[in-house]
C-alpha cells in the first residue's frame, strides 16, 4: 500500500492539501459524527484515491428516534447503523466498522480494552493519518471526549501512524454564527482548513441519511447562508505529528500534491 498523509502547506493563506495513495482512519463515537464537521473532507479524500475508513464506537442507542418517531427505541441501533452505512456510501468512503459500546457510556469503558480494539482496527487499516475529536469533544459530549482520549492513546502506541488530527471549530466562525453551545479553538490553532463546496451535495445527502437525528441539529434550522458558512468549510487541528515518519513517507513515494 502506498504511503502518504494529509498535511498543511504554509502559504500566504491557509490551504488544505493531500498526497495521493493515503489511508485515513476516522474514529468517532456516534453515527453522524463523521458527516457534519468532516464529511466533506472525507468525500474529497476518497475522490482523490485515499482509502477512508470510519470506526464508530456505538450505534447511537441514546439518540432520537425522530420527530415524529421513525422507529421504536429498541429498533434505533439497527436504524442508525443503516443510516451510517447510507452516509458512508453517499460520501464515497468505505463501509463503517463498529465497536459495540453503549451510547453515552464510552467514558465508562475499560481503557485497555477499547484502546486495544482501536489498535486492532489501526493494524487492519494501516492508516497514515487518524482523525478524531480533540480534548473538548467540540460539543462537550462525554462520549466525544472519551473516544478522542482513547484514540489519542492508540495513536501513541501505533508507531507507524504519521499524524493525528482533530475536528475543530475556530472562535471566529462560532462568533459569526452566534454559536455559544460548542467548544471552539483559537483561529491560530487551526492547522487545516478545507473548502468542501465542491462536494456540498454529497455532504448534504450524507446528512439526510441520518433521518432520525435531523431534528436535533440546530444548524439545519438556520438560513441557507449560515448553513453554507458552517457546513461548507471544515476545520482541523493537528494534535500530534511524527516528523521522522513524514520524511520517510516523502522519500518512499513520489507525491502528487493536490489542492482542494
Amino acid at each position: 500500500m502506498g504511503v502518504a498523509i494529509l498535511d498543511k502547506m504554509e502559504t500566504e493563506e491557509r490551504t488544505s492539501q493531500i498526497m495521493t495513495n493515503a489511508s485515513l482512519l476516522a474514529v468517532f463515537a456516534h453515527p453522524d459524527d463523521e458527516t457534519f464537521r468532516c464529511g466533506g473532507t472525507l468525500a474529497l479524500l476518497a475522490q482523490r484515491g485515499v482509502r477512508v475508513q470510519v470506526l464508530t464506537a456505538t450505534r447511537g442507542q441514546a439518540g432520537s428516534c425522530g420527530a415524529p418517531p421513525l422507529c421504536a427505541p429498541e429498533e434505533l441501533p439497527a436504524v442508525r447503523e443503516n443510516e451510517l452505512r447510507c452516509a458512508c456510501a453517499a460520501l464515497g468512503i468505505q463501509p463503517p466498522i463498529f465497536l459495540d459500546y453503549q451510547d453515552s457510556q464510552i467514558s465508562e469503558a475499560d481503557p485497555e480494552r477499547i484502546v486495544s480494539e482501536i489498535l486492532a482496527v489501526i493494524h487492519e487499516v494501516r492508516p497514515k493519518m487518524i482523525l478524531t475529536y480533540g480534548p473538548d469533544g467540540v460539543s462537550g459530549h462525554p462520549d466525544h471526549i472519551a473516544i478522542g482520549r482513547f484514540t489519542t492513546e492508540a495513536f501513541h502506541r501505533a508507531l507507524d501512524v504519521v499524524a493525528l488530527h482533530a475536528i475543530a471549530v475556530p472562535h471566529s466562525l462560532a462568533k459569526t454564527l452566534g454559536m455559544t453551545q460548542i467548544h471552539t479553538v483559537p483561529d491560530e490553532a487551526i492547522t487545516l482548513t478545507v473548502d468542501v463546496s465542491s462536494v456540498w451535495e454529497a455532504k448534504m445527502t450524507a446528512i439526510r441519511c441520518h433521518r432520525t437525528q435531523l431534528g436535533e441539529s440546530l444548524i439545519l434550522r438556520a438560513s441557507p447562508k449560515k448553513q453554507h458558512l458552517f457546513l461548507g468549510t471544515e476545520h482541523f487541528q493537528r494534535i500530534l505529528l511524527r516528523p521522522d515518519l513524514l520524511i520517510k513517507s516523502k522519500q518512499l513515494n513520489s507525491q502528487k500534491i493536490m489542492n482542494f
